[in-house]
């Protein structure tokens, strides 16, 4: 049976069998023939869907719809959702993708155009395939010249965290004592909540939204001291490091550098400090790989195996220290 609209109230609405499922449901029109357009579109689709695969009438508004109720990263999404909008998936290529990213961001590096086009673009595809509405998407991403970041060294941190004292910016200094010590990332850090903190088990649960997923980390007694030293009542909802996102840190971070005549780092180099420090302390990567929240040991090693500057460093091939 075709769909048939009716009224209720002022609002129209349709309801009967297409390929032998039922349909009913609001039109949200009040006028009676753009009740019957829609009527007409939704059973257009249902045939669609039935005839070539559940994905043959995915629109990615609707794709994008269950990523965001499922609570996944919606940093950069909204763009990308205006620029497809009812765009129908199979529709969608990945060459198409790399387009997007540059007409959204034409000024941007290879870079930007890959963390805040592609991958969110292609993340939600593959969000919907994963509950099989569609086909799965691979993009090709732009070619980006690996950046070998300078690590933050203990002594950097200390005396990152001794100015950011001495100016009474007592959660800026456990800020950078805490990445340090734990290799959260700028984000995960200043996202932190007091809930999440047990000083009494050093512990912290931090929420790794890169990889969505969580980890229990360490807290040894520096960053435990630089914790208990953050001027706060310690309510479970509060922040903190007190910054509302790892943006809001930059300015205020670059002025403690300048007054403490320190090499100007960036806080997510505290990340590589933890990395570098681990492995040239002889600490297996696998295991800092675990500690540090990272997927695998080949990132660790690809990307944060800094080389030792002391050219004496083979003397160990003859037991030499």
């Amino acid at each position: 049976m075709p769909l048939k609209i009716y009224k209720r109230n002022k609002i129209w609405h349709y309801r009967g069998t297409v390929s032998g499922r039922r349909l009913r449901g609001s039109t949200e029109a009040t006028d009676k023939e753009i009740a019957e357009r829609i009527a007409s579109d939704i059973q257009d689709k249902a045939w669609r869907s039935h005839l070539d695969g559940p994905g043959a009438a995915l629109t990615f508004a609707q794709a994008a719809i269950a990523y965001r109720q499922d609570e996944r990263d919606e940093r950069f999404l909204v763009p990308i959702e205006d620029y497809w909008k009812d765009t129908l998936v199979p529709k969608i290529t990945g060459e198409a993708i790399r387009q997007m990213a540059r007409k959204l961001y034409p000024k941007a590096s290879n870079a930007t155009l890959n963390r805040q086009g592609i991958v969110p673009a292609q993340a939600i595809i593959n969000y919907a395939a994963a509950l099989e509405w569609c086909a799965p998407i691979k993009v090709r991403r732009f070619k980006v010249k690996a950046k070998r970041k300078t690590p933050v060294t203990r002594d950097w941190v200390n005396a990152f965290a001794a100015q950011a004292v001495d100016d009474n910016l007592f959660h800026l200094a456990a800020l950078c004592l805490f990445m340090f010590g734990t290799g959260a990332r700028r984000g995960e850090a200043c996202s932190l909540k007091w809930g999440a903190v047990e000083l009494f088990q050093k512990t912290a649960i931090i929420n790794q939204t890169k990889v969505d997923s969580e980890r229990v980390a360490h807290l040894s007694p520096p960053v435990i001291a630089a914790l208990a030293n953050i001027p706060s009542n310690r309510n479970p909802d509060d922040l903190v490091f007190q910054y509302a996102s790892g943006e809001s840190v930059g300015q205020v971070w670059n002025n403690v550098i300048e007054r403490a005549g320190l090499a100007k780092l960036s806080p997510h180099c505290c990340r590589h400090g933890f990395a570098t420090t681990m492995l040239q302390a002889g600490i297996d990567p696998k295991t800092v790989a675990d500690r540090g929240g990272w997927k695998d040991v080949a990132t660790v090693m690809k990307y944060y195996a800094h080389a030792m500057d002391d050219p004496t460093v083979t003397d160990v091939l003859f037991g030499t220290k």
